[in-house]
């Protein structure tokens, strides 16, 4: 299936979410959860490694491609699950699976949790296991610490209880809750209609999401706030404008039955009263959206994936903005950067390419992270980049998966393709994956063959009418 779709401010708030969102969404604990944020806790020095150079794996076609990718990927949420909860580990190491293995990250669980919907209809599970491992992690969110109804960034598998995000970050926080509940609400549509345990299930994820207070996070004003802590506060103060990855955020809030925000929330927060439009190009592509600090070639393209695992762009617009334009332009932007390849780094080009934001090398060897875009490219390739944006540029998509897979040898580990590597660096690879890179694979490459989450979220009947009261057109 191809997606077809038709064709500032730029002030320090903006910028504020741009540099939270590199921190907030993929930073790094240690196992007491006390570790410094924003750090990997992979060896400082990994050994650099070429391909190897023996005869290239058999050619595969394109669908037996798509399902070992969905088949492996799967594997990071269900083998490799955190074992108390059931729910998404921070991070998985295979080198050293004793890392962190208790941090359950609340956005990476509401990834994971479409993707077990993936392994049902896809064989990887039976039904029957699914509802239970289901079960399980609902039954854990629904005991977890919540904060006015919104799960913090990260909690202890064991407990349930906060793990600090940060110093002033340990009480809620209202993206990775509005990641999650996307999932939830998928959840709640594929088992309404079930047995009478499916239906249990599919009433209990839909009171988990309706149960987040999210008109409280507006603090009395036309925004949305992404932090609040029991001990701080509103401290943070991190408002949530676009454009960037957390529209679902608002969608949702709007959505709510019993704690929903108006349109003027809406239209001041996200939208920046109108000044979310860009009338900036690149490659001759239009941007559509104002990329917040990273103009005139687009953010990392995680911003073109996490809010629309279930919110389908197809033909998705409101008062300013056609977000199916400025998904599939941002891709192909992001692609054409890199065949255009500025810095000559090895290898980029046709079959080569994403920049988002994962784990990377740092200058030394050892391992960082950094959000990679155009405007910070490093020379180091995600394949989650590539990989969920494949509905919107599926013959580019296709043909970096197929890369992907040539050099699988080096990049294909137990629970998936690896979270980045660098051509340039004797093909360094970060062995090594994140929750939130590994999600988006797995639910974007079923979102491209069946739509399966797309028609699971956009027929929910809270969905529609949240999007009517922000004045959306979308298709249903």
């Amino acid at each position: 299936m191809v997606l077809q779709i038709s064709n500032t401010e730029t002030g320090w708030n903006r910028m504020l979410v741009s540099l939270a969102t590199i921190f907030l969404l993929v930073s790094c604990s240690n196992d007491d959860g006390q570790g410094p944020t924003g750090e990997s806790q992979l060896p400082e020095t990994p050994k650099d490694t070429v391909p190897d150079k023996g005869e290239e794996p058999p050619a595969i076609s394109d669908e037996a491609l798509l399902d070992l990718t969905q088949g492996e990927t799967f594997k990071y949420f269900w083998d490799f699950a955190e074992a108390n909860s059931g729910a998404a580990r921070e991070r998985y190491h295979p080198g050293n699976p004793a890392n962190d293995p208790n941090t359950v990250t609340i956005g990476g669980t509401g990834f994971g949790v479409m993707g077990i919907l993936v392994g049902i209809e896809r064989g990887f599970v039976t039904r029957e296991q699914a509802v239970e491992r289901l079960d399980q992690i609902l039954n854990f969110l629904e005991s977890a610490d919540r904060f006015h109804g919104a799960w913090p960034h990260w909690l202890d598998g064991n407990t349930g209880k906060v793990r600090p995000f940060s110093p002033l970050d340990n009480g809620g926080d209202l993206v990775e809750t509005a990641f999650l509940a996307q999932g939830l609400i998928c959840i709640s549509e594929y088992f309404k209609g079930g047995t009478d345990t499916e239906k249990a299930l599919a009433e209990k994820a839909d009171s988990l999401w309706k149960g987040v207070e999210w008109d409280w996070y507006t603090q009395n004003k036309n925004a949305l706030y992404w932090h609040w802590s029991p001990d701080h506060d509103f401290a943070i103060n991190l408002e949530l404008k676009g454009y960037n990855e957390v529209l679902i955020t608002y969608v949702l809030a709007a959505a709510s039955p019993d704690h929903g925000i108006t349109k003027e929330v809406y239209t001041n927060g996200w939208a920046s009263n109108g000044n979310i439009a860009s009338a900036e190009s690149a490659y001759g592509i239009p941007l559509v959206v104002d990329h917040a600090g990273n103009a005139p070639k687009g953010g990392p393209l995680f911003w073109a994936h996490y809010s629309y695992l279930g919110l389908d762009p197809r033909g998705l617009s409101d008062d300013f903005v056609n977000y199916g334009d400025a998904v599939v332009n941002h891709s192909k932007i992001n692609h054409a950067y890199c065949v255009d390849n500025p810095k000559n780094f090895k290898a980029y080009g046709e079959n080569c390419w994403g920049l988002t934001a994962s784990y990377t090398r740092k200058d030394d060897g050892g391992i960082g992270y950094t959000a990679h875009s155009p405007s910070n490219d490093t020379g180091v390739i995600s394949p989650t980049a590539a990989i969920g944006s494949l509905p919107y540029t599926p013959d580019e998509s296709i043909k970096a998966l197929h890369y992907f897979y040539r050099n699988k040898g080096k990049l294909l580990g137990p629970a998936g393709f690896y979270d980045a590597f660098s051509p340039q660096y004797d093909f360094w690879v970060a062995e090594a994956y994140l929750a939130i890179d590994q999600g988006p694979q797995l639910v974007m490459i079923e979102n491209y063959r069946s739509g399966l989450l797309w028609k699971l979220f956009m027929q929910n009947e809270d969905v529609q009418a949240g999007l009517d009261k922000l004045g959306f057109n979308y298709a249903n």
